[in-house]
């Protein structure tokens, strides 16, 4: 008589086991169809550094426009300003400027390649202008283009 009481209450307890960890696979299931996290739309910034004298994107650079345009699928784009930069190294002012503008468009340019969604976009650039330290060293970190990325939810 034991045995038989030992055995109907391990079958019930497998029983209630089964139906309890059921119950929590479905509950998390509808949970998670209910329970999803919205879209990321919050205003992204990001920073494109580029080689010495060179407008060419690199491979680094391809890569964060790519997660940038990835990021911003969901979203509505507002708006986009990208602002080139140079550093004071190399030649005058006015290639330096013209470097930074290429800089510029060249980012421009992969975002929308990138599959950004439309939007107006603000493209400034600044050449060496603030690339030199106090003391009059020059800074490399300038050989970058800024991006921000407006976005909104749609």
């Amino acid at each position: 008589m034991t045995i038989r009481a030992t055995a109907n209450g391990i079958a019930i307890l497998g029983l209630s086991l089964a139906l309890g960890l059921g119950g929590c696979a479905s509950t998390e299931t509808a949970r998670g169809r209910i329970v999803k996290a919205a879209p990321r739309c919050a205003d992204q910034t990001a920073q494109i550094y580029f080689d010495s004298f060179s407008a060419e994107l690199t491979k680094e650079g391809r890569a964060v426009i790519a997660a940038a345009a990835q990021q911003a699928r969901p979203c509505k784009v507002t708006g986009v300003e990208v602002l080139g930069l140079a550093d004071s190294v190399g030649g005058a002012s006015d290639s330096n400027l013209d470097l930074s503008k290429r800089r510029a468009q060249a980012v421009t340019a992969a975002l929308a390649g990138a599959g950004l969604p439309a939007a107006e976009f603000k493209i400034t650039a600044v050449g060496e202008t603030g690339s030199t330290t106090a003391d009059g060293r020059a800074r490399p970190l300038r050989r970058r283009a800024d991006i921000v990325v407006h976005l909104a939810p749609s």
